[in-house]
């Protein structure tokens, strides 16, 4: 029975995985595509973790707190992640597609013509070694 509970979160973990890589392909933007890969893809790795975490813990009576830190990293950087990638885009006029209805920000730059054009410039430094 562990067997079959374990297998079905990792199938649905696959699945959604698989859909989130169809999206990643199929999807006109980079906006889209970054929905794609960070929401349908965490839900994969969730699923896909968990049912790991199910079965080592059903089979063989063990908690793997690895398995625990993996969901919890997962959930913490792949939205952060895709969120600083679609600001990026964003901020350097990346093409949106022709179905886009509202532009929310558009407003915001607008008003806040400098916020846009900030870039950050790193100066280039040599260091001198002594033998």
């Amino acid at each position: 029975m562990t067997e079959i509970i374990t297998a079905i979160f990792i199938l649905i973990g696959s699945v959604i995985s698989l859909l989130a890589a169809v999206g990643l392909v199929r999807l006109p933007d980079v906006y889209t595509r970054s929905h794609a890969a960070s929401k349908s893809s965490t839900l994969g790795v969730l699923c896909v973790l968990t049912g790991t975490l199910l079965f080592f813990l059903m089979s063989d009576g063990y908690f793997s707190i690895r398995l625990i830190l993996g969901i919890f990293f997962v959930f913490l950087t792949a939205p952060v992640a895709a969120h600083v990638i679609c600001r990026a885009a964003y901020r350097n006029n990346a093409p949106v597609a022709d179905t886009m209805v509202e532009d929310e920000l558009k407003e915001y730059y607008e008003l806040h013509p400098d916020y846009k054009k900030k870039s950050v410039v790193v100066e280039e430094t040599t260091v001198q070694v002594e033998d």
